[in-house]
């Protein structure tokens, strides 16, 4: 997942149960991870794609200055683990427990696997690219109201479940995670979850739990200066 620059409509739904397809040459594995559990390290050899059914995963590197970048986060229907050469290019662990399909790259790669699942996975790595690109600009252009808005919006799109005229999602990222991932402090971030919920935009059931109560006003917080 990455916050991006898209000027769709925003809507609420309840994520539907994703049915990956059955390999005709090699048949897939799924596996359950709980929470804290690494799929793979930074420098780990790639050998293995993973899509995310449910569960939310975190992708960080550590820069040369010792300081934690937060890349991505993998959300259901993600599919994470496209290398950087032949090895994984960050850390991948798992915010919340999660159900993990894994691919074999080689499979991929050597064009094995089904039609249908290669296609999948090649239009898989091309919406990463589109998507970091988005993700870039956004952090060059928007301000702290506007990223934290649309890193909300994007969220509640994804994973929201509607309650009455609201909806609500989960938010299993701690606000280092918001804050390393949107280029911002831990202040900042804490600082605007605030703002957003004395306006009535949001509130917080708990800590790691959102309920919109206004999106028209969480869209207009997201494109203040857009």
């Amino acid at each position: 997942m990455y916050v991006t620059l898209s000027a769709e409509p925003m809507s609420f739904h309840t994520p539907s149960v994703i049915q990956p397809p059955c390999t005709q040459s090699k048949p897939l594995v799924q596996r359950q991870f709980k929470s804290g559990a690494y799929l793979y390290h930074e420098g780990d050899d790639a050998t293995n794609l993973y899509e995310v059914v449910s569960g939310v995963l975190r992708l960080t590197r550590v820069l040369e200055n010792g300081k934690r970048q937060v890349i991505a986060f993998g959300l259901p229907g993600d599919i994470v683990g496209f290398p950087n050469g032949t090895r994984h290019h960050t850390d991948c662990d798992v915010l919340s427990s999660a159900e993990i399909v894994i691919y074999k790259r080689r499979v991929f790669e050597a064009g094995e696997s089904d039609p249908e699942t290669h296609q999948r996975l090649l239009r898989a790595a091309l919406r990463e690219i589109s998507a970091m690109q988005d993700h870039v600009m956004m952090l060059a252009r928007k301000s702290a109201m506007e990223k934290i808005a649309s890193f909300l919006l994007v969220l509640s799109q994804r994973t929201g479940a509607p309650i009455g005229n609201y909806a609500t999602f989960s938010l299993p990222m701690s606000r280092a995670d918001i804050a390393d991932f949107l280029g911002l402090t831990i202040e900042t971030v804490s600082r605007t979850f605030t703002i957003l919920r004395k306006s009535k935009t949001i509130a917080l059931g708990t800590p790691q739990t959102v309920l919109v109560l206004d999106l028209d006003a969480l869209i207009d917080a997201s494109q203040a200066d857009t």
